[in-house]
């Protein structure tokens, strides 16, 4: 199951305001705003209802030109978690985030991020306490 994913935007709060406006009829709002020193490179913005964001934007993710995405699976375990980390750096991947948790997002919240070959972005996350 996909549990959220992600984009670059070229300017922030623009597509913010846009997002905000046109996701409104949906009940979708902000529900967590995250700073560029916790994604280590932009800031990013998580859209979602009930407390959950699913849909995120966010700045600096790429070069200029270079749109890559970010999609991450929900899965039941931190052993999933980690077997995905180890099958995906076999199968070719890059790190882009060992498993771990990530307590800026929630304290609960356990993902690991890996590079496809393509440069995209792909995270399993696990929400369940240990």
């Amino acid at each position: 199951m996909i549990d959220h994913l992600g984009f670059s935007v070229p300017d922030l709060a623009r597509a913010t305001e846009f997002y905000l406006k046109a996701l409104a009829p949906l009940g979708i709002v902000i529900v967590m705003e995250v700073s560029a020193e916790h994604t280590g490179e932009g800031a990013a913005i998580g859209f979602g209802y009930g407390g959950k964001p699913f849909f995120w934007i966010g700045e600096g993710f790429h070069a200029a030109g270079d749109q890559h995405i970010h999609v991450a699976f929900a899965v039941k375990s931190r052993a999933e978690v980690d077997a995905f980390y180890q099958a995906a750096l076999a199968a070719g991947g890059k790190d882009n985030g060992a498993p771990g948790l990530r307590p800026h997002y929630h304290a609960n919240y356990y993902g690991a991020f890996v590079l496809d070959p393509d440069g995209n972005n792909i995270e399993a996350v696990c929400h369940a306490a240990a």
